[in-house]
């Protein structure tokens, strides 16, 4: 299981980014600017887990560092 993080703060485009911090990511957001989403199996139950968590935000997944 992976830890993955979202991006507090928002991307140019609007989005609230995922990472995956067990695997470690150039794009990952300052410290003070990531929030705990928890462990998960995979990016896709992390992100539908944020999207649970935040209904009316926009949030992707890097392509970085979640891309399945």
């Amino acid at each position: 299981m992976d830890r993955f993080i979202i991006n507090q703060n928002t991307q140019a485009n609007g989005d609230h980014e995922i990472h995956n911090a067990t695997q470690g990511c150039e794009h990952m957001p300052a410290t003070e600017n990531r929030f705990e989403l928890g462990f998960f199996a995979n990016s896709e139950l992390a992100f539908k887990r944020a999207k649970m968590n935040w209904p009316g935000e926009k949030i992707s997944r890097c392509r970085s560092c979640c891309a399945e």
